[in-house]
């Protein structure tokens, strides 16, 4: 039989092309894993690393100004991290409200503020952690230790890709370093090895380590390819032997990725055809705001060809002088840096997903490990609150200028509707038409989930 007659009797090219989706997505395997309806497609993540102040940032409370530089007694025993109780210490920035909702925002974060309308904040966060890694591995993963998947992982796993040339799950760390437990916040854990995140930093040399050769000598695109068939014939074989093991098959998978991604990466890196307008409103031309705003841009970039979940990291955990939201010495001076370089890119991100009619089907998740105390540590600086700081959410089916829970007059302690990393992440699966107590993975005996035992929708900030 010819290869006509092969095609023809086969079905036709259009029976290969079913052959091969079917190999990418069993009907008993790995297919997409919904449970009902869902109201957003991907998610952006922007996490503050280090612990960003609520009560600078989001939280108003008029009672920190007028009791400003006052012994502070919320008639408890405090626990701190590293200090005692100081004075009362209002913000120093001013408040104002704004947008229909008339949402109190600080002037820290003005280009946020002209989204409130889009956003819904938490207020009643809470964490079981007061320590850095700890407590960022929590929102990450859910759990406390390192070794579990990700949240980006947990979506990879459930819901795949929608572009074949590009990683499902992206990580673009700062520039200057990774936070506290570094890759470990986006592993896959005990998932299989292909649902960890691509890392990808758009403002270094080569954004994507690794992806091109080195120039050498002697090596032609005859030569190289018959290097992979070579590797792949010899990884196939050590793969059969040891069919328990997915590192193999996803380094495997990655390979193949890598060769797509040398073509339909660099265009993504590209930013030439996007107007002055954009780069001016994620603020590429300002050192303050350039990095920050580079790999937000990117992630939107990353978000309309199919990318599944985006993490953008804002500060890192590399000592002093502080390059993160860990402002124990001096909360004028690091919010203030940090706020500036956070505060134009997000808000950008946020208007260009809602012109572009992205917003509607993508979950922008601002978070950070914990807030920040009422009171002061030293004479500038806050130390470590894990009973009450702020996240907001937006697009992708959730209601817009809306408020959820409250903290104390202090803005110390959740006392009203108080809400967890497992709450917004069962959350956000839900919005995604995923089920948090089903979407599982069994591994030593456990069938164990992103949301732990714990979680319940927030419903109240669904659309």
């Amino acid at each position: 039989m010819d290869r006509r007659s092969f095609l023809q009797a086969g079905g036709g090219l259009g029976s290969v092309a079913f052959a091969h989706l079917l190999a990418r997505e069993p009907l008993l395997g790995d297919g997409v894993i919904r449970h009902h309806a869902p109201t957003a497609q991907r998610v952006v993540q922007l996490f503050m690393s280090g612990a960003a102040s609520q009560c600078d940032l989001y939280d108003y409370k008029p009672l920190l100004i007028e009791r400003n530089g006052e012994d502070w007694n919320p008639g408890e025993e405090v626990e701190l991290f590293q200090s005692a109780p100081g004075k009362v210490m209002r913000s120093p920035w001013q408040w104002t409200q704004n947008g229909e909702c008339g949402k109190w925002m600080s002037s820290l974060v003005p280009r946020t503020a002209e989204c409130v309308d889009d956003i819904a904040f938490i207020h009643s966060m809470t964490s079981r952690s007061n320590v850095h890694g700890p407590a960022t591995f929590l929102e990450s993963t859910g759990f406390l230790l390192p070794g579990f998947p990700s949240m980006g992982a947990w979506i990879s796993h459930a819901l795949g890709s929608e572009n074949d040339d590009l990683p499902t799950y992206v990580c673009l760390p700062d520039l200057r370093g990774l936070p506290p437990g570094g890759p470990k916040n986006w592993s896959a854990g005990f998932l299989p090895a292909e649902h960890q995140a691509t890392v990808i930093q758009p403002s270094a040399k080569d954004p994507i380590a690794n992806l091109f050769p080195p120039d050498a000598a002697g090596v032609s695109a005859e030569r190289d390819e018959a290097d992979r068939e070579l590797v792949n014939a010899l990884n196939q074989r050590h793969r059969e032997t040891r069919g328990g093991d997915s590192r193999l098959a996803a380094r495997m998978r990655a390979y193949e990725l890598a060769a797509r991604m040398q073509l339909a990466a660099p265009e993504v890196f590209d930013l030439s055809d996007e107007p002055r307008s954009t780069r001016e409103a994620y603020g590429l031309d300002d050192p303050v705001t350039a990095d920050f705003g580079r790999r937000c841009l990117i992630a939107r970039r990353l978000l309309e060809r199919g990318v599944r979940f985006v993490q953008v990291w804002s500060g890192a955990d590399n000592g002093f002088p502080r390059r993160n939201w860990d402002s124990h010495e001096n909360i004028e001076r690091d919010h203030g840096d940090m706020g500036r370089s956070m505060d134009g890119p997000a808000a950008a991100l946020l208007q260009d997903l809602k012109r572009r009619g992205l917003l509607e089907e993508t979950i922008v998740h601002w978070t950070t490990e914990f807030g920040r105390m009422p009171c002061g540590q030293g004479e500038l600086g806050r130390d470590h609150n894990p009973f009450g700081f702020t996240n907001w959410l937006a697009g992708g089916g959730i209601k817009g200028g809306v408020t959820y829970g409250a903290t104390d007059e202090w803005s110390w302690k959740a006392v009203d509707k108080p809400t967890d990393n497992y709450d917004v992440h069962a959350t956000m699966l839900h919005a995604l038409g995923i089920d948090h107590t089903r979407l599982t993975h069994r591994t030593d005996g456990i069938d164990r989930r992103l949301t732990d035992v714990h979680g319940h929708v927030l419903h109240e900030l669904l659309a």
